[in-house]
């Protein structure tokens, strides 16, 4: 069986090395020591200035939002994980969705502006497939309109732009590390931001709005636990040798299937790449569920990401985004993992080209 992606364990001793700690300090929760330890280390890996850990990427969202102190419509993009709306929506924010390009599949620029209005708080876009957002274009029309910006980098770790971390930008990133991420901790995710006081604010907010004894702020339990950064720091170091052998995977693909009429996104210039998908956009909608489903037949699963089209969602109020709609109906995930061998790409490229030309 081979799934659209396989999570990594590390050996096991490694990991009991960690737990052996754990054990040993009998500290398993509350901003323990290694969870101290991973937050250090990630922000020097990711050259960030303030990361805090937290228990998800949905709870760094609401925490961002919340810390913010966000209110009315915020423009976001209708391409992503269903956790970048409902996180709004949690927040008793609206969101208003932004189209997307057509090249990146990110949240278009150009379209932002008109969906401004009096209500409008914050913008959230998401590096999608770690994708940079546009992100000089996004800080000159916050900047304009006194607009906080977000940035949902759930699928962006490791990711450079113009030599420097695609979480600097914007007031706040947050980050997913859930198992079927690049980079994970089982269950997990990060806040970062550059802002001193609200690094402080949200470091309260994640654990109760309190110190000790001392009550500061309202607050919520989105800490993470010393099990999870145990988890963490046995499959930091192996980061690299993930992104280099995901790059063979993605270069490997697209060599086999270059004859078919399949799309994928524009990598932009100026970026170093974490290569975490390989999104394939069909000729048609048809041509994908007929590709998936052959797949299947032979216990490969690939997974359409992202659908559907957010902004369709049974929940919020319908509006029209007829390129996140016309890809959301047409991409497809192909499986990409650690343990893939070359062997793995041809046999599954195979039966891709098997289906497209049925």
């Amino acid at each position: 069986m081979i799934n659209v992606t396989k999570t990594y364990l590390p050996p096991l001793d490694e990991y009991i090395k960690h737990l052996e700690i754990i054990w040993k300090n009998g500290w398993v929760t509350n901003q323990g020591p290694l969870v101290e330890e991973l937050e250090s280390q990630l922000k020097k890996y990711l050259d960030v200035k303030n990361l805090l850990l937290v228990a998800n990427g949905t709870i760094a969202l609401q925490i961002a939002i919340k810390a913010l102190n966000l209110t009315g419509e915020i423009i976001t993009t209708p391409y992503s994980y269903v956790a970048t709306t409902t996180s709004i929506i949690w927040e008793n924010c609206t969101p208003v969705f932004c189209d997307i390009e057509d090249k990146t599949y990110c949240i278009d620029p150009d379209k932002i502006e008109s969906l401004i209005t009096d209500k409008t708080s914050a913008i959230i876009p998401t590096h999608v497939y770690g994708f940079p957002c546009n992100v000089n274009k996004i800080y000159s029309i916050a900047d304009k309109y006194k607009l906080k910006v977000i940035y949902d980098g759930a699928h962006a770790f490791g990711v450079k732009l113009n030599n420097q971390s695609v979480y600097n930008f914007g007031n706040v990133s947050t980050i997913s590390f859930h198992a079927t991420k690049l980079f994970h901790t089982i269950e997990g995710g990060a806040i970062i931001t550059s802002d001193d006081n609200l690094a402080e604010k949200i470091f309260l907010y994640r654990a109760f709005g309190h110190l000790d004894d001392e009550y500061f702020s309202i607050g919520i339990n989105g800490r993470t636990s010393e099990f999870h950064a145990a988890m963490g720091l046995c499959n930091l170091p192996r980061i690299d040798e993930f992104i280099n052998k995901r790059k063979k995977i993605n270069e490997q693909y697209k060599k086999c299937l270059k004859d078919l009429p399949l799309k994928y996104p524009l990598i932009p210039e100026n970026i170093e790449y974490n290569y975490s998908y390989f999104p394939v956009i069909f000729p048609s909608e048809e041509k994908m569920s007929e590709t998936k489903k052959l797949l299947s037949q032979y216990a490969i699963y690939a997974r359409r990401y992202f659908y559907p089209s957010l902004n369709n969602l049974p929940y919020v109020v319908n509006q029209s985004c007829p390129v996140s709609e016309d890809i959301a109906k047409k991409v497809l995930c192909l499986p990409v993992y650690h343990t893939m061998t070359m062997e793995d790409i041809e046999m599954i490229s195979k039966i891709v080209n098997q289906s497209i030309n049925t």
